[in-house]
């Protein structure tokens, strides 16, 4: 069997016989937590050969590529997935451990790491969008599965603007579809300098607000807040640590990559937003003190920077986008699942993540921020170096706040946590510690990733 094909075999039947389990059973959760860490290990194989070897490509049933299903892995596609499954990991162990598990949590875990594999590693529009869905529906559910009014009225509004934004990307689809006449990846980049300018810049705007929504950017954000506000802590660590991943390879893929062309055309209006994005976000967090409401703003305000990273476009700046979702994937994972646990170990932990969220040495998050500098320098862009500076600044005062609110007052009403929950936070922050002191497989696949991506763009 393929490496390639491996990681969705595993995952597929496992999540269809976890539905037919009872997940408030602790087995059953530590079984499909095996299933995913077999996965990662897949996914962790397939992108050490994609670092030394470079795209691995398998068609379903040898037919013609633009014919059947085409799964691709290359630099970004497999970095994306091998760090949202571990996400989800995570965030199941995490949940097991809490005892927070729902009857259908552990397969619906399960089901969202077959959409997020999938989608990461296809090579054609129609099959990302199936497997896009399967992980949009799987969320869906994960958010309503608490059963309380807030969480099933943040349940509601999530799917119904998400299912805004997937409407428009099948719009985008069709009217790509008919410009180029295929829905295969690589042969829509060498068909795109083709398609009337006109058609272009339509499908490319439908493109970004579909991917904005998803993505949590301003002025799309209105859903964001509540939803992970509600969530329980695994959920919200997979909102924004997994799910948020789709919308920001969206954009690098079907923007940057696709139609980097009409991309260009509207790089000051990227960064505008993006900035518009980042002081939002942050501004709004200083002046909340619950620690979910503020992780949800920051979330807001980091997904600006990936579009100004698009908006400064070319490769340097489309490898620190590539850098930076990661890291900050995992960043936020690790805030999500820390802030309402409380001890020495967790506060430690804590503080790693809200090191590596502003990008302070030597967290995973400083060579993210690192890289997204090194783009502004080398576009002479000395207002996006201003912005990053102050955003980062920003970050570290409203997390301190949180830290200081969390971790230095009492809080007699909660009650300890499990110390094997303690333990997964744990074990995340030696992730984020270990990625920032050895990084340079990770700046190696992003590297990749940004050549890649002006490899691809018309």
């Amino acid at each position: 069997m393929s490496l390639l094909v491996a990681p969705l075999m595993v995952l597929w039947p496992a999540a269809a016989v976890a539905a037919l389990g009872d997940g408030r059973r602790r087995p059953v959760g530590w079984a499909a937590a095996g299933v995913l860490g077999v996965a990662v290990a897949l996914l962790g194989a397939l992108a050490v050969r994609v670092a030394a070897d470079g795209p691995v490509e398998v068609v379903a049933g040898g037919w013609p590529a633009d014919v059947g299903i085409r799964l691709r892995a290359d630099a970004l596609g497999v970095t994306l997935a091998l760090v949202s499954v571990a996400v989800v990991l995570a965030a199941l162990v995490h949940g097991v451990a809490s005892r927070q598990s729902q009857r259908l949590f552990p397969a619906l875990m399960l089901f969202c790491a077959v959409g997020l594999t999938g989608l990461f590693l296809t090579g054609d529009v129609f099959s990302f969008y199936v497997f896009f869905e399967l992980a949009m529906m799987s969320a869906y559910a994960l958010t309503a599965l608490g059963r309380e009014r807030r969480m099933v009225g943040s349940a509601l509004i999530f799917a119904v603007v998400n299912l805004l934004g997937s409407v428009l990307f099948l719009i985008a689809t069709a009217g790509l579809y008919r410009a180029t006449g295929t829905l295969e990846m690589l042969a829509i980049a060498d068909r795109a300098r083709a398609v009337d300018p006109n058609t272009a810049v339509v499908i490319a705007v439908l493109y970004f607000v579909a991917f904005g929504v998803k993505l949590g950017l301003f002025p799309f954000h209105f859903w964001l807040p509540s939803v992970y506000g509600s969530a329980p802590p695994a959920v919200a660590a997979v909102l924004a640590g997994a799910l948020a991943n789709i919308g920001a390879y969206g954009l690098l893929r079907f923007e940057a990559g696709l139609l980097g062309r009409e991309l260009a055309l509207g790089a000051g209006v990227l960064v505008g937003l993006g900035s518009a994005s980042i002081i939002y976000g942050a501004v709004q967090a200083v002046g909340r003190r619950d620690g979910r409401e503020v992780l949800a703003y920051s979330a807001i305000g980091h997904a600006g920077y990936v579009l100004v990273a698009l908006g400064v476009g070319g490769r340097v700046a489309l490898s620190a986008a590539a850098l930076f979702t990661v890291v900050n994937a995992l960043g936020k994972t690790l805030l999500f699942l820390a802030v309402d646990l409380r001890g020495p170990m967790v506060a430690t932990a804590f503080v790693v993540g809200a090191f590596s969220v502003a990008g302070v040495p030597p967290s995973a998050g400083f060579f993210g921020k690192a890289a997204l500098f090194d783009a502004g320098i080398q576009a002479q862009s000395t207002a996006t170096v201003v912005l990053l500076f102050v955003g980062g600044a920003l970050t570290f005062v409203y997390l301190f706040q949180i830290y200081q609110h969390q971790f230095w007052r009492p809080h007699p009403e909660v009650r300890p946590a499990p110390a094997s929950a303690r333990a997964v936070v744990a074990v995340v922050a030696v992730v984020v510690l270990a990625v920032g002191l050895w990084p340079e497989p990770l700046l190696a696949l992003s590297d990749q990733a940004g050549q890649a991506l002006v490899g691809m763009a018309p």
